[in-house]
């Protein structure tokens, strides 16, 4: 007794798939630039802006 062959499923879902993915890959790319990076940049410029006024202050000493 044979199985019948999955016809057509690929070309059904497609353009839902294709949809489902860049959508979820650009939120994912959003939550990670708004949710991680510009924090982490935040902070390092934070850090050497601290740093440079430390080292003006110990020059002007």
């Amino acid at each position: 007794m044979p199985i019948a062959p999955i016809v057509g499923k690929l070309r059904k879902r497609f353009w839902l798939d294709v949809g489902c993915s860049m959508a979820l890959g650009i939120t994912g790319g959003y939550a990670y630039w708004y949710g991680v990076h510009l924090k982490s940049l935040a902070r390092q410029e934070d850090f050497y802006v601290k740093l440079e006024r430390e080292r003006a202050s110990a020059r002007s000493e």
